[in-house]
């Protein structure tokens, strides 16, 4: 039997892809010029290789039409071929280009290549979980620092929804790509065409990101923010905006004054939100974001969150948080801004720390664990199980009660007025109970596979197989934010690798490719 699928022509768009990131490698760098503390030769020997590599793959096929089979195969293989090639410029920071000699390089923990791939893997997902022992800049460039954050930026929107924004070869089955790669069940089209689309979604993405390194500059020159400068300014606009959680500061957010922190908060919620409801605002239809039920929902559950965090912390002491929580106990403002922070933080997958939540009692961080698998909005750069797969379980809940009661009844499920088809619902639930599903399998091969750690227990698992696979990036314990996933072996990282990749795909479009029906009926 023949196959079904056009595996060249995915095969020639995945190369296009690769040999176009040339050109944000480009950014770091021109940082390695400017700073001077290396990096020069890693990342101009990777752009080589990415457009010689793209090139060559670009080669090995035609794209005459782009059916749903060959876009799950291309975004499914895009996003593991730009972390191979993004993992480059580690690599050759710590061991140096082949036949080149980089002087005054300072060294990089990320020599080993599963490392190296776990680094661009959870940057190109947003993920934010790091095998980074020291993040300084006596241990990494400037340039290293500003890929990993520029690859989550990258991954934030979608590499393939900014393809079909810029690169006319990929506007033919524009909507087939857009709808494997796009986070939640399916993608709003603003425009008469899906490229249109692709643009109106990025440009509202750079759009809230400008603002916010803008912003937080603004702070540093005002002075409310002193070790705000322009670098660290633009480190965390890419990382918030594209929920990734990434910082070139060693303790995240921590290292920053409360005003920065305040400010961080809104620009998390907006990059949890579906990005579709900023075009619309822009275009003059306020309504649209207010009315919106699955925004409603969204924001309701930040909010519970952030009361749940804000009440634990404020009568700390009675609730056996400990010692650690004094400066927070009995006092409203930083109750209030750390709650608020890391339900944000943790609810929209971004990653991001104020504090060592670590430090908190059972409580809260029951809290936070269960908030993991939230998520944002369909349509923004959050990770998880997403929202609107929530509130479409909930309805569904209620009316099989209903209907139990009422048999004869027709009771449509309704979203923000319009039912809901009942092939997405049926979707819905197995994309649920498979994502339980991985992190159960996972974490059962965490725990197992990780006795050589002292005192390694199965919540710490649990919490490093819900980062990795719902893109949230700390957990607790041995993988908290001031901690890292050096600890673990090669087997339970490359695990975890492939828990990021298909956390971020939305698992069932990776995971049909290893079905027999996929290629062959």
């Amino acid at each position: 039997m023949t196959l079904r699928v056009d595996y060249r022509a995915s095969f020639a768009l995945v190369g296009t892809v690769v040999k176009w990131l040339s050109v944000p490698l480009v950014a770091p760098l021109l940082v390695a010029v400017y700073y001077g503390d290396g990096g020069i030769a890693a990342f101009a020997a990777t752009i080589v290789v990415a457009y010689a590599a793209g090139a060559a793959l670009e080669s090995v096929g035609d794209v005459e039409d782009m059916g749903a089979r060959e876009g799950f195969l291309m975004v499914a293989a895009t996003w593991f071929a730009v972390s191979l090639v993004g993992a480059l410029p580690y690599l050759f920071a710590a061991h140096g280009v082949p036949g080149v000699v980089e002087a005054s390089a300072p060294s990089s923990a990320l020599g080993h290549p599963v490392d190296a791939l776990f680094e661009t893997m959870s940057g190109f997902t947003t993920t934010g979980a790091t095998v980074m022992e020291s993040i300084s800049f006596d241990t990494h460039s400037h340039a290293i620092l500003l890929w990993r954050q520029l690859t989550q930026w990258l991954g934030g929107m979608g590499i393939v929804v900014l393809a079909v924004a810029i690169l006319p070869e990929l506007s033919v089955g524009g909507a087939q790509l857009m709808d494997a790669e796009a986070p939640g069940p399916g993608i709003q089209k603003l425009t008469p065409r899906i490229a249109e689309t692709a643009r109106a979604l990025w440009l509202a993405y750079a759009g809230i990101t400008a603002l916010e390194i803008v912003l937080l500059y603004g702070l540093h020159v005002g002075g409310l923010a002193p070790n705000m400068g322009l670098y660290n300014a633009v480190a965390h606009g890419l990382t918030t905006l594209s929920t990734g959680g990434f910082s070139p500061e060693a303790r995240s957010i921590e290292a920053f004054s409360a005003a920065v922190q305040w400010l961080i908060i809104p620009f998390m919620v907006a990059a949890g939100t579906n990005f579709a409801l900023f075009w619309h605002v822009l275009q003059g239809e306020h309504d649209h974001l207010f009315e919106d039920g699955e925004f409603r929902a969204y924001v309701g559950a930040v909010g519970v969150v952030t009361a749940a965090l804000a009440a634990l912390l404020f009568t700390g002491p009675e609730l056996g948080l400990g010692e650690a929580l004094a400066p927070i106990s009995g006092h409203l403002e930083p109750a209030l801004r750390h709650a608020a922070f890391q339900a944000a933080a943790i609810v929209t997958t971004t990653g991001y720390a104020s504090l060592d939540f670590t430090a908190w009692g059972v409580d809260a961080q029951f809290v936070l664990f269960v908030a993991m698998f939230i998520g944002g909005s369909a349509g923004s750069t959050g990770g998880a199980v997403k929202i609107v797969r929530w509130v479409v379980i909930a309805k569904a809940l209620k009316r099989e009660l209903f209907t139990t009661v009422h048999p004869d009844a027709v009771e449509p499920v309704r979203l923000g007025g319009n039912p809901v088809d009942e092939q997405a619902i049926r979707g819905i639930y197995a994309f649920t109970a498979v994502y339980f599903a991985c992190f159960v399998f996972g974490t059962a091969f965490v725990v197992l596979d990780s006795t050589h750690i002292q005192n390694f227990s199965i919540l710490e698992g649990m919490s490093a197989v819900a980062a990795t696979v719902g893109n949230v990036g700390p957990g607790f314990g041995v993988v908290g934010p001031m901690n890292n996933y050096q600890p673990f072996t090669d087997a339970s990282k490359l695990l975890m690798v492939g828990l990021m990749w298909i956390g971020r795909l939305e698992i069932l479009p990776v995971l049909v490719l290893l079905t027999d029906a996929y290629w062959r009926s």
